[in-house]
């Protein structure tokens, strides 16, 4: 009972992220950026309370869950005072729920990611102004799974012995930010409202199995993630939406199966100040490029990137050489 509450505790949480709070809020407010500035700010606050508040963590994890439950009966007409709350709510969960994956094996993590990815892609061209059900239905089975989850570890969780900087993870948000805002406003090529949906999911799905079972080198995932983004975005600037639906939704699971293997190696302090760049700056920066219009500029970005990743592998190479 307690494995299968962990999964669905993780899986309809990112769906609630995805389909709420990143995508509905967004869209109903029409992207204007004063008006739903209150989300992001506190979103950035709950983070940090979710160390702050000195309470043991299942009391706080449903302490947030009901503060997004009763947000929640108001969406979509939210005031300011709402949108804060609900980025607080939010905000706090998203470290809180990645400390629980301390508690999950790698199957579990897997199944819930690919929960996630699937009802959020069916479900994704639903009128985010008639959401208000499946707000309330998300946090209340996330509510319900969390009276179920487990205390402490129950066995050894099998997760990847690579590290990736603060940097690498911020940077690779922001670019999927930038792309999937980008997207969702592009009347020419929206790859989730041209017939692609089963297709994306089914690439979401190899995406997480991929980064699961399949080793590669950290220097080789890292410039095997910015190649699968610059293919994204290649493929996004010359309108190819059957390839888009393939890479991107692939590289959007594999990048976040990598960060998630690394910040669950983190205690909740660490967790807290990185979901502030990792959740809210990186995915504000996104969301600028993309109402600004500076998405043909992302190459520059590209590039300097790789530059940097190149010359630390040199740099490491160079080190192991002489300690050789």
């Amino acid at each position: 009972m307690q494995k299968i509450a962990l999964i669905l505790f993780i899986a309809f949480e990112l769906c609630y992220y995805l389909l709420i709070a990143q995508t509905g809020i967004v869209e109903y407010f029409h992207s204007n950026i004063f008006l739903i500035a209150p989300l992001p700010l506190g979103g950035i606050i709950g983070s940090i309370l979710s160390y702050a508040i000195k309470i043991p963590t299942q009391y706080k994890i449903k302490l947030f869950l009901c503060l997004q439950l009763l947000i929640s009966f108001f969406y979509p007409n939210l005031s300011i005072i709402m949108l804060f709350i609900l980025g607080l709510s939010v905000g706090a969960l998203a470290p809180l729920l990645i400390n629980e994956l301390k508690k999950a094996h790698a199957i579990q993590i897997a199944l819930a990611l690919c929960i996630s990815y699937t009802i959020g892609t069916f479900l994704f061209t639903y009128d985010v102004a008639q959401r208000a059900p499946i707000a309330i239905g998300l946090t209340l089975l996330v509510l319900s799974a969390s009276i179920f989850l487990p205390q402490k570890q129950l066995h050894h969780n099998e997760i990847s012995s690579d590290t990736f900087s603060l940097f690498a993870m911020t940077l690779w948000i922001f670019l999927d930010s930038a792309l999937f805002e980008s997207l969702s406003r592009d009347i020419t090529i929206s790859i989730w409202r041209d017939g692609f949906t089963l297709q994306i999911a089914l690439f979401h799905i190899i995406g997480v199995v991929f980064a699961f079972y399949f080793n590669i080198e950290k220097n080789q995932k890292e410039l095997f993630i910015m190649l699968l983004f610059a293919l994204s975005y290649l493929f996004y600037f010359i309108q190819e939406g059957f390839l888009l639906s393939i890479i991107y939704p692939f590289v959007i699971s594999f990048y976040n199966v990598v960060i998630l293997q690394t910040l669950s190696k983190k205690d909740l302090k660490t967790l807290s100040i990185y979901m502030v760049f990792i959740g809210w700056i990186a995915s504000g920066g996104g969301l600028f490029v993309a109402l600004t219009e500076l998405t043909l500029f992302m190459p520059i970005l590209f590039l300097l990137a790789l530059i940097k990743i190149l010359s630390t592998q040199q740099i490491q190479h160079k080190e192991k050489t002489c300690l050789n």
